[in-house]
């Protein structure tokens, strides 16, 4: 299964033969561990790779339901997405965003902000429904005291621990796509609700959603942007949507941290149980959400004041343009109009002089 076209070929294991065909190496390590399912001697250890591990079942008023805990053993879990998840990043860049590329020939420093834009659309439209979904079919969305009663939650559904464990795989996947696609530039997604998914598993939920809608609405606008510089509006809309997304970050985290965990019957720290309700580390995340609230709003409040001294500087460059080529006006008087120093009559034909006969 090819991902790019190659025009060069490289020495094994060299820097340039990685680069060029990680993808493929990823896939074939997939499907090496997939074929473990097929053998009976193999097939404890591959599931520890494809399903999330540590399962108990509960009694409920539902019926008997299976609940997931947390442990070492995930990371193999994580492993395997990780390498699922740089998969599906060769698959939407070859397939989508190469094919896209063609057609609207963008610089190279355009092309490669258009392919982050791609690639982080598609993230954040996935995750921001998978948790949308989440949220209302666990009835925490039409709840929201249900997002810190009965805390610790250690013990989570399929699918809310199938979403962070993806979510840590994608955001894995981000460092090494760094280094084979050449870019510096280090997201700081993967580390913005950290402490929060530590305390609180359901708030982190909330979230991300809003996070991810916010961030996605960014990202297609600047698509647009590239594809046609006079798209603008969009700029707009992702900043109602981003001042939004503040807002109600810091009115929710206030209420579940500072309000919610603070009456809460079971004060104290235990590591066994997965109980983190002190009043230290309560002011503690309280900070670091609002830290990192106060950086974003920066960042926004910079790119906008970039953004409308670029707006001034054109409007003053169209300005200058039209005043150079806007044609002088023309004086006129009583008898018809004067046009580089010649009088002429309202029709537009210059006056005959009149003839002074000699004496």
């Amino acid at each position: 299964m090819a991902f790019r076209r190659r025009n060069k070929s490289y020495p094994f294991f060299s820097q340039e033969f990685l680069i060029q065909n990680h993808a493929d190496i990823v896939f074939s390590l997939v499907i090496f561990i997939l074929i473990g399912l097929m053998f009976e001697a193999t097939a404890k250890t591959a599931i520890l790779f494809i399903q999330p591990q540590y399962n108990i079942s509960t009694q409920s008023p539902e019926g008997e339901v299976t609940l997931y805990q947390y442990g070492w053993r995930d990371w193999a879990t994580i492993l395997f997405y990780f390498f699922i998840t740089i998969i599906l990043h060769a698959v939407v860049q070859e397939y989508v965003l190469d094919k896209v590329n063609r057609r609207l020939h963008l610089s190279k420093s355009k092309n490669t902000k258009f392919n982050e834009s791609g690639q982080l659309c598609v993230f954040h439209l996935v995750s921001s429904v998978w948790s949308l979904y989440i949220l209302i079919t666990e009835g925490y969305l039409f709840h929201p005291s249900s997002l810190w009663e009965n805390y610790p939650h250690v013990h989570l559904r399929f699918q809310v621990k199938f979403f962070y464990l993806t979510q840590l795989a994608y955001w894995l996947h981000a460092l090494p796509e760094l280094y084979f696609q050449k870019v510096r530039k280090v997201s700081a997604e993967a580390v913005r609700n950290g402490g929060v998914i530590l305390v609180l598993s359901r708030v982190g939920l909330v979230l991300l959603c809003l996070q991810y809608l916010s961030e996605m609405g960014f990202h297609i606008a600047r698509m647009f942007y590239f594809t046609d510089e006079s798209h603008q509006k969009m700029f707009d809309v992702w900043a109602v949507c981003f001042v939004f997304t503040r807002m109600v970050t810091l009115t929710l985290m206030f209420l579940a941290v500072g309000f919610g965990l603070a009456r809460a019957e079971n004060q104290g720290l235990d590591w066994d149980l997965g109980n983190f309700n002190t009043v230290l580390i309560r002011m503690t995340v309280l900070l670091l959400v609002c830290l990192t609230q106060s950086w974003l709003l920066w960042k926004f409040i910079r790119f906008q004041l970039r953004r409308w001294r670029e707006f001034r500087h054109e409007q003053a460059s169209r300005k200058r343009v039209a005043a150079k080529q806007t044609p002088r006006p023309l004086k006129r008087d009583s008898l018809g109009q004067h046009e580089n120093g010649v009088i002429k009559a309202e029709n537009g034909a210059s006056p005959r002089p009149k003839k002074i006969k000699a004496p």
